[in-house]
């Protein structure tokens, strides 16, 4: 009898048979940098399909050769992390950083146009405006809420419409929850795509996780997250991700391998541990969040709230929320009344609620993105965005969300 499991239950298992361990129940950590080949016959075969020398014959898969190419932990991670997004491979990363760069070097090159949401994260808007026009590789940016008629206008105010690679998006955006439409940057990327000059379109997924959005069932090409994040969900490690097509990520993968930045076996090893709570931990969170971000909306010293599950039912955002996302997710960004000093005293007074950059872990984070992850960001842009002096980011963990009241309560109070 047939049965088609979810996720959450491939999670435990899904692409390691115990046979070949010694019958353990759980992946070993494979530690170690090259790997035995039974003959010189093997090594020669693996090379030519690990280099794309020559197509696999039928049922041939490429054998393992050395840690930098492909290593046990790695591919039973990627395998699992496939299931959720529905991808054909995946490429898991020394960092979040990592997979985003790799991405834009990949698909860019010299005298080429990248089309990109704003707010970003703050290392990728860095990464964006004073590393890649080294390479004479230009930028346009858009904004949530503008039109799809205003940003092909700004696209071709460039003069170099023909030039446009790649259309990237942050999406919900960092720290403020804008929402992006999936549907217009699909519809961007085929209006100046041609058959002999594509135009890729990638997605930074960490805000929702694999759980709450999936950005390739809405015209992606590549999707992209912050493991460190939801993924790993425990602050106790640094990852990236990119998964998207065989064709895509046989191009992420290789250049992963001449950079050398995949992730390490024991990086692998424990984001594998962490997937099988992911569903249950990222659910939690979720719930929490909704009854924090209820408190927070009719707290009097709170001027507003920014959450997903707050959204005016009659908002444009609302309609694209509902096209996205399957939930609100566990990110809430809200100003207190005053500026930085009110913030930095409820900053500085709250007791179970770390403060600390990173967010989607066990634990709830708070932070101050204008003097912390967005420090980088030019003073008119943050304002733009609405990064402002008195804005606080909040991501929630898996505590009693009385006590994450309490805490939220009480520091509110100081001011």
């Amino acid at each position: 009898m047939s049965h088609k499991f979810h996720p959450e239950s491939k999670m435990m298992s899904h692409g390691f048979k115990p046979s070949l361990s010694e019958g353990a129940i759980k992946s070993p950590v494979f530690q170690t940098s090259t790997f035995v080949f039974d003959k010189a016959e093997d090594g020669k075969a693996f090379f030519e399909l690990a280099y794309g020398k020559r197509e696999p014959n039928e049922n041939e898969k490429s054998g393992l050769i050395y840690s930098r190419l492909n290593n046990p932990n790695l591919q039973i991670l990627e395998e699992r992390l496939c299931l959720w997004d529905k991808a054909d491979q995946a490429a898991v990363f020394e960092s979040g950083m990592a997979a985003i760069s790799t991405v834009l070097l990949e698909f860019l090159k010299p005298g080429d146009l990248l089309l990109y949401s704003r707010p970003v994260y703050g290392g990728t808007d860095h990464f964006i405006h004073e590393v890649l026009p080294q390479f004479q590789i230009d930028v346009v940016e858009f904004y949530a809420g503008q039109s799809e008629e205003e940003i092909i206008a700004n696209i071709e105010k460039t003069g170099k419409a023909d030039k446009l690679k790649l259309v990237y998006c942050e999406t919900p955006a960092n720290p403020t929850n804008a929402l992006i439409d999936f549907d217009v940057c699909k519809r961007i990327k085929e209006k100046y795509a041609t058959e002999d000059k594509p135009v890729y379109f990638a997605a930074d997924n960490t805000y929702m996780g694999p759980l709450w959005q999936h950005p390739l069932a809405h015209g992606a090409d590549l999707v992209i997250y912050s493991a460190t994040k939801y993924i790993g969900g425990h602050s106790d490690l640094i990852a990236g991700v990119v998964l998207g097509s065989d064709e895509l990520m046989a191009r992420i993968k290789g250049l992963r391998t001449f950079l050398g930045n995949m992730a390490a076996p024991y990086t692998g090893w424990l984001l594998m541990r962490s997937l099988e709570t992911l569903k249950i931990r990222m659910e939690a969170q979720q719930a929490n969040a909704i009854q924090v971000a209820d408190f927070l909306k009719d707290h009097p010293k709170v001027e507003k709230v920014y959450y997903l599950g707050q959204l005016a039912k009659n908002s444009e955002e609302y309609k694209i929320y509902k096209r996205q996302n399957s939930g609100p997710g566990a990110m809430i960004a809200f100003e207190v009344k005053g500026g930085e000093k009110e913030v930095f005293k409820v900053l500085n007074q709250l007791e179970l609620i770390k403060l600390a950059v990173s967010l989607g872990s066990t634990e709830s984070l708070v932070q101050h993105p204008k003097t912390m992850t967005h420090a980088g960001v030019p003073e008119e842009d943050l304002q733009r965005l609405g990064v402002t002096d008195n804005l606080i980011r909040l991501s929630v963990g898996v505590e009693n969300y009385e006590d994450l009241i309490w805490d939220l309560n009480q520091a509110l109070e100081t001011i």
